[in-house]
């Protein structure tokens, strides 16, 4: 039966009421799942009540202004209803869609959760994984999927195409994912080189007591897994937070970087260009260790870096990581200089970071130096308010 016999043999026989007409539409079009025009009926019968043009349902450009707040409200019950009957549906991006548009993920994350990965991908799967990671749905479960499907090297390489889009939790979720997941497979690696080298022993567990002692395993430029993946690691590490347990983890993988030939140790951006070094200060101190030596040892790398762009690199980051250890008013002066006209919407303030440490005194002063009369008119009315 065609879904027109089927809706008109819900039909009386008689002139029908437009109840009649809605009612007889949502259940042929619930009986045979097409919940998209099931969508259209549903706002088709709101316009109707609302004494609109039934045509182009789901458009507001003819929706009169004094009505729009009903109708954006109906619209949005409507989606959520119908995200939920593709959910029940097993079709989530058919779901996503909908919760998308309303700006309600949450059930397409629960339900991105509950998805088992399988052993190989599949291109039912492979639908599912491009959802979470490339259309955002669930971009930590997205890497999760890709990580035990396709592997290492594809992860990585989509993660750092979708570090700038993804957000400061998801880029520490999936920090997480990729700390474990390497910090695991150089374990194995270099347990199994010990073990070979010294038969009979019963090597410890941690990547630093493998690599104590054991110079040898590194010589003639030896290694234990790919170089790239570790030096991509290490800096997604840095979007871990205080207290995240694999930042333990990820001062043993720059150990262990650290003791790669010189040639397998990779440059990174200035303050990083010395990878491993600057990385394992850096992370060190987001584990609460040595944390005097890490402030010192960038402020240090600003003070002796003559190029003024590298300047500028150095204070960020040397006052990104005293902002995430509590210690922002111990560096602000240092970076005051290079960062004193920063001001991003939706990143970094100067101001922002002065009056939150308290360095009313430094925020006047810069604002004096730099003649800006919005930084210091912020100085006194923080002053105002403190009396």
């Amino acid at each position: 039966m065609t879904q027109i016999e089927s809706f008109e043999s819900r039909l009386p026989t008689s002139s029908p009421s437009p109840e009649a007409v809605f009612e007889a539409l949502e259940a042929t079009l619930t009986e045979n799942s097409d919940f998209h025009r099931l969508f259209d009926v549903r706002l088709m019968k709101v316009r109707q009540q609302m004494n609109l043009p039934v045509t182009q349902p789901t458009s507001l450009s003819n929706v009169p202004r004094d009505q729009e707040t009903r109708f954006r409200e109906a619209y949005v019950s409507t989606a959520r209803d119908i995200g939920t009957m593709f959910l029940k549906s097993g079709r989530l991006p058919d779901a996503w869609a909908y919760f998308r548009t309303i700006g309600e993920p949450e059930p397409v994350r629960e339900a991105l959760e509950k998805i088992s990965i399988p052993a190989e991908s599949s291109a039912e799967f492979d639908e599912i994984m491009n959802l979470a990671l490339y259309e955002g749905a669930h971009v930590v479960r997205g890497l999760q999927f890709l990580l035990k499907t396709h592997g290492t090297c594809n992860t990585i390489t989509a993660m750092s195409q979708l570090m700038q889009q993804m957000s400061p939790a998801e880029r520490r979720g999936a920090a997480a994912i990729m700390v474990r997941h390497l910090y695991t497979d150089l374990q194995y690696s270099v347990r199994r080189d010990v073990e070979s080298r010294e038969p009979g022993t019963n090597p410890p567990e941690s990547i630093r007591e493998l690599i104590a002692g054991r110079d040898f395993l590194f010589a003639d430029g030896n290694y234990h897994i790919d170089v790239s993946h570790l030096h991509a690691v290490a800096g997604f590490a840095r979007n871990l937070s205080p207290g995240d347990p694999e930042l333990a983890q990820a001062v043993e993988l720059c150990e262990y970087g650290r003791k790669l030939s010189s040639q397998l140790q990779y440059p990174g951006d200035v303050p990083f260009d010395r990878y491993y070094e600057a990385s394992h200060h850096f992370l060190k101190a987001l584990n609460g260790q040595d944390q005097d030596q890490a402030i010192a040892y960038f402020t240090e790398r600003l003070r002796s870096e003559p190029d003024l762009p590298d300047q500028k690199l150095i204070a960020f980051v040397l006052v990104d990581l005293a902002q995430r250890i509590d210690r922002v008013a111990e560096v602000l002066p240092a970076a005051a200089e290079f960062l004193g006209r920063l001001e991003d919407p939706n990143g970094f303030s100067f101001i922002a970071s002065c009056l939150r440490a308290g360095c009313n005194d430094l925020l006047r002063k810069t604002a004096r130096e730099n003649d800006d009369i919005i930084a210091m008119a912020t100085a006194l009315l923080a002053q105002t308010d403190q009396k």
